[in-house]
């Protein structure tokens, strides 16, 4: 942190009244005795929490020990809300807490119980509280693991146009081979629409098979046949798009982002004459 940073944080502190500046010591700050203790209560609250959620959405438990999950239920969210409301009290600019990542996920973590009053079923959406635990990594002092976290997403963001492209391909076979099942097969062997044959291209191809819709006739079979070998080779590509970036990121000047004029590979060394993947002479 600068210099200029820590003369803005501690004029922000001296706007503060001394009540507040403890409370956000407490609730903000893990070096402190309170800091810790209030950590520990709140991630074991947390889990707790979602384990009474998850219990609650079994049938059996449900119907024998239902008062008991709702007052718990509640119990939860009104310590929840508590705690949000303390956070926005005891920060300078609640504005900038409300809409950062753990001012949005808090606050989603207690508005369903409220909603539940409204839509009952969407209670079970209090299982989001899980991402609060990310709080962890800072009172553990694992924030190095962020670092690496960090570097996963900005490989994955580096990716995300070769990813989509990937997507729209794949997204292309399902509606054309889609739309062969519904003709070749019809509504007696369970094709009943184009949209329906597409859900079963998509499970196909991904290698999923439900089981749920099967082509009865030769030609369908050939057809699922050639899906599902095609699957197994698709399955590779986003993978290798990913992993490519990866590399990158840790040898950045060791590999080359130039790719192979006949497979189409990235991720050859700087000085790579051939593919490293098919052989083939990389062109200069």
């Amino acid at each position: 942190m600068s210099h200029k940073q820590l003369e803005e944080k501690a004029q922000e502190k001296n706007l503060m009244s001394p009540w507040r500046e403890r409370i956000n010591e407490i609730i903000f700050g893990s070096e402190t005795k309170m800091g810790k203790a209030f950590d520990v209560i709140l991630i074991v609250s947390i889990i707790c929490s979602v384990m009474v959620v998850m219990l609650g959405s079994v049938k059996t438990i449900q119907l024998k020990y239902y008062e008991i999950f709702f007052y718990l239920e509640w119990f939860f969210t009104l310590l929840f809300t508590l705690e949000y409301c303390l956070r926005l009290i005891s920060v300078q600019r609640p504005i900038l807490y409300v809409f950062s990542f753990y001012g949005i996920v808090d606050f989603l973590s207690i508005i369903p119980t409220y909603l539940s009053l409204f839509i009952p079923t969407i209670k079970y959406m209090l299982v989001i509280r899980i991402l609060r635990l990310l709080r962890i990594f800072r009172v553990l002092k694992l924030t190095a693991y962020m670092g690496e976290a960090q570097v996963l997403m900005g490989a994955l963001k580096k990716s995300a146009r070769k990813i989509f492209v990937f997507l729209y391909a794949i997204l292309t076979l399902v509606v054309i081979f889609g739309s062969f099942m519904y003709v070749i097969e019809g509504s007696e062997a369970g094709f009943t629409s184009i949209p329906k044959a597409m859900y079963w291209a998509l499970v196909t191809l991904t290698t999923v098979g439900y089981g749920d819709i099967a082509p009865q006739t030769s030609l369908g079979q050939g057809v699922a046949a050639l899906i599902m070998l095609m699957g197994y080779g698709i399955i590779a590509v986003p993978t290798g798009i990913y992993s490519a970036e990866l590399i990158k990121h840790y040898r950045p000047d060791k590999i080359s982002n130039k790719a192979c004029a006949d497979c189409g590979k990235i991720g050859h060394d700087i000085d790579a004459e051939y593919c490293k993947f098919c052989g083939h002479f990389l062109d200069q």
